[in-house]
């Protein structure tokens, strides 16, 4: 951790950045990338350490936590760079520079800032050093990172002090009971299991797979224990029960082998040895059954590898979501490195993929993520049989590829690229516009283009304010906009074989039924967006002139006029 090799100058080679400007990057380029992320949380654990050493605490005093951290990375850095370069370590340092600084809340600061010894605990257990640290215990129990989490039975409710002692291997920990005394837990955490009560000790939990040539299973840690896990706030322990673990690590298994699909590293190939984290969002039991699509996923810029997903019950749809999250890692760390545009974070573009207005690097990140989620859809395409597989492919692909390069050109005539961000997104249009070049089954296409048409319009329905003219930096919006569902995205995958509703001609083809009933709709609400759209996009399929371009560009002006 302080060695002067690891203080030398970073300069990403060309043909790195070249890969990952095509919305890929092999392993080289990925580590490259993880590298930087080690010397940019260094820096940041430096400012945070110098903001603590005079926070007043209860606990083991910062230095002492960072004597132990330092001791043990000199006897084994492996396991101590695992543990700094774990996404929830760099949660927690992002966390407390925000608490720090007056922007985030949580829990008292000491005790936030005690997690620094829990760290430092980790350490010392990898390493079979000795410590003892003071501790904060949240109802009895001691999160240690990459490893699990202590529980003492009956003790004291709410935050209270403990202290931790470690040697060869062994970790002791002693709190205040819930009446009076103290009780005590020893454990072996690098080789116990979870003891049969449940309760005094929970290991990390981890998912397996294997690589497509053989080779010895690697892992991804599923946490559901450490308390900086989620995207800022500090979380409690959430443990899955048995049967959702045993469901991930099937699913997770599944999309490992629809991954590993062989062939030159490129956009949407992901090797799942990249991924350092799984945080399981939302569910923690098998029951109710979960939709065959990921429906939240996120990443942060400060836990590059680790990803937060509502678990599918489609392992296709957990493939997709790791190569869209990996690729949101891939270019906030980039970010840290190169200042890639200037966004005045006015949130004011139109992402092909959202319901809501975007700012500019929300955007690039929207673009750069949904170029690899394109690029996982062309080789499902290129390796699926005839059939609803094979459809369903033929339309992402077309779909991303095309919302893709729409959100590329809007970058690119933004004027707020950097030399830099210009380069890497001008990688991007290449890849895209050689992909558009691509042939895809004809009724796949439309059904793509016709949806993207018709996500666009209802954007622009239920977001632009149609009584002010759109100034050369963008349009204004309604003042009584709202969110809104985006049902057609996933509902124009597939031909409907027998179509009733509006939406249903309109994907089987039948724009002409499709018009007719999206009419018998606004005949009742002349300016409901979801149907207006659709009778935008229906007749501009069968009368593709003039007017009904007009209709497409500013479908707004076909509405009455916002209230208030």
């Amino acid at each position: 951790m302080t060695s002067e090799q690891h203080l030398a100058p970073l300069r990403m080679p060309d043909r790195l950045f070249a890969e990952l400007a095509a919305g890929g990057g092999s392993a080289a380029a990925v580590a490259f990338l993880e590298r930087a992320e080690r010397a940019r949380r260094l820096l940041l654990l430096r400012t945070l350490l110098d903001h603590l050493d005079a926070l007043p605490t209860p606990l083991a005093p910062v230095a002492e936590a960072w004597r132990v951290l330092k001791e043990a990375a000199e006897k084994s850095p492996e396991p101590v760079e695992r543990l700094l370069l774990a996404p929830a370590t760099g949660g927690w340092i992002s966390h407390m520079l925000r608490r720090v600084r007056g922007t985030a809340t949580g829990p008292p600061l000491w005790a936030e800032a005690g997690h620094l010894c829990a760290l430092a605990l980790s350490a010392s257990l990898h390493a079979g050093t000795e410590a003892t640290l003071d501790v904060p215990l949240t109802s009895g129990r001691l999160p240690l990172p990459g490893l699990g989490m202590v529980g003492l039975p009956d003790a004291q409710e709410g935050l209270a002090v403990g202290r931790a002692t470690t040697a060869g291997g062994e970790l002791t920990v002693t709190g205040p009971g819930r009446t009076t005394g103290s009780v005590r837990v020893t454990c072996r955490p690098l080789t116990q299991r979870a003891d049969a009560a449940g309760g005094t000790w929970l290991p990390l939990r981890t998912l397996s797979h294997t690589g497509p040539d053989g080779t010895a299973p690697s892992t991804v840690v599923l946490e559901d224990l450490d308390p900086y896990r989620d995207l800022d706030d500090h979380l409690p322990p959430t443990r899955l029960d048995e049967d959702e673990a045993q469901e991930w690590q099937r699913l997770f298994g599944e999309a490992a082998r629809i991954l590993a699909r062989p062939g030159t590293p490129g956009p949407g190939r992901v090797d799942p040895a990249m991924i350092r984290a799984i945080v399981p969002f939302g569910r923690t039991a098998v029951s109710p059954p979960p939709p065959p699509f990921v429906q939240v996923s996120a990443s942060s810029g400060d836990s590059f590898g680790g990803m937060l997903i509502v678990r599918p019950a489609s392992a296709l749809a957990l493939a997709e979501t790791l190569v869209h999250e990996l690729q949101h890692s891939k270019l906030a760390a980039l970010l840290h490195l190169f200042p890639l545009l200037e966004d005045d974070r006015a949130e004011r573009y139109y992402a092909p993929w959202r319901t809501d207005p975007r700012h500019l690097t929300g955007l690039l990140h929207g673009a750069y993520a949904f170029t690899g989620v394109a690029g996982f859809w062309r080789d499902r395409l290129a390796g699926a049989e005839e059939g609803e597989d094979a459809e369903r492919a033929a339309y992402f692909y077309a779909l991303r590829r095309l919302q893709s390069r729409l959100a590329v050109r809007t970058l690119l005539t933004s004027g707020r690229l950097t030399a830099q961000g210009r380069a890497l997104v001008s990688g991007l249009a290449r890849t895209l516009d050689g992909w558009l070049r691509e042939p895809v089954p004809h009724a796949a296409l439309t059904r793509a283009r016709t949806a993207a048409a018709l996500h666009r319009t209802e954007w622009r329905l239920r977001n632009v304010d149609p009584a002010v003219e759109i100034p050369s930096d963008g349009p204004r919006f309604r003042p009584d906009r709202t969110s809104w569902p985006d049902v057609r995205t996933h509902a124009f995958a597939t031909r409907p074989v027998a179509p009733h509703t509006a939406d249903e001609h309109l994907a089987a083809g039948d724009a002409a039924a499709a018009l007719a009933r999206y009419a018998g709709q606004l005949a009742a609400d002349p300016a409901e967006p979801h149907a207006l759209a659709g009778w935008i996009v229906a007749r501009a399929v069968l009368d593709p002139g003039r007017e009904t371009r007009r209709m497409l560009a500013r479908p707004e002006l076909l509405q009455p006029l916002p209230s208030g």
